[in-house]
């Protein structure tokens, strides 16, 4: 299995979640083992970027990226919309210290990537395999990963209320399924909490436009749900691309129960840390058949997450 690039330069501009103002990106084809670069361009000057779990600097709202000089938030849908399209190795120019929230899903990314369409480069795929299994979990909420020869998501969430409750979705994450079942997924929030970061200037890109919104009972968007169960949808989403700022491709069976933006990245930080004890670098193509052959027999790490 050959890496991919995508095969000709796009751009979009959209408004930014945080600042509500416009912001613009510029995809572009990258070599063989860039993985996903980040050039940011600031009124100081310009600065490259290669995410990793430590560069996560804030996860409230959204995953920012930052490397001690510049920023870049809302970044999670593009990083999913790469992942999950099968994409290596590509070259993310942002003007701005956000990337555009479009309509709060990965499906305006879909579009910009299959405009610019892909190609095989001449290496083989690298990929991080998870060789063991662990639990991470904190205050209930937990991330169990396994051994799996692919990358699948069972995942869960439970809120107390009328329109979500407790949901559930398994998927085997392949790039048919991200587009045809997630990446037109929407962020959601309710009224409440949105009422309250406008008024102290936050999210102030954040709107019915981009975003399910919903109050004490409902849904207060005209058009309603694109999915019924469209809030697990976006956590599967999410999940992907919080995955996605490890520097290469991870294979793994992952069952979630109610994490988010800050467990998701404790969680990658920590197998990181032990890389030795859970994680495999696995070439595709050349020894992917006896990676798969590996007997996993050791017992299960429980691991408390930080606080």
């Amino acid at each position: 299995m050959k890496q991919t690039t995508i095969h000709k330069t796009v751009r979009c501009k959209g408004i930014g979640l945080h600042s509500g103002k416009q912001v613009e990106i510029v995809l572009r084809p990258a070599a063989e083992d860039t993985g996903i670069l980040f050039s940011l361009h600031t009124g100081s000057g310009s600065s490259f970027l290669t995410p990793n779990p430590d560069l996560v600097v804030a996860t409230g709202l959204a995953t920012t990226l930052g490397n001690g000089k510049d920023s870049v938030s809302t970044v999670e849908h593009l990083l999913a919309t790469v992942r999950g399209m099968g994409i290596d190795n590509i070259h993310v120019e942002v003007r701005g210290n956000e990337l555009p929230i479009m309509d709060g899903s990965a499906g305006p990314f879909v579009y910009l990537l299959r405009q610019a369409g892909t190609r095989k480069q001449s290496k083989a795929r690298k990929v991080k395999a998870i060789c063991k299994e662990i639990v991470f979990e904190q205050d209930g909420k937990y991330v169990k990963a396994t051994p799996h020869d692919g990358f699948a998501v069972d995942y869960t969430i439970d809120f107390a209320h009328p329109q979500i409750g407790r949901q559930s979705l398994s998927l085997e994450i392949t790039p048919d399924v991200f587009v045809d079942s997630l990446a037109k997924a929407r962020t959601f929030g309710f009224l409440k909490e949105v009422e309250y970061l406008h008024a102290n200037g936050l999210a102030l890109g954040g709107s019915l436009d981009n975003a399910v919104v919903l109050d004490d009972y409902g849904v207060l968007n005209n058009d309603g749900l694109r999915f019924t169960d469209e809030f697990v949808r976006h956590k599967v989403l999410d999940f992907i691309g919080d995955m996605a700022v490890l520097n290469m491709p991870l294979y793994g069976r992952f069952e979630i129960f109610a994490s988010g933006h800050a467990l998701n990245n404790s969680f990658l930080k920590y197998v990181l840390s032990q890389s030795e004890d859970y994680l495999e670098e696995r070439v595709l193509g050349n020894d992917r058949g006896k990676a798969a052959e590996k007997v996993y027999d050791s017992p299960v790490d429980a691991v408390p997450a930080p606080a």
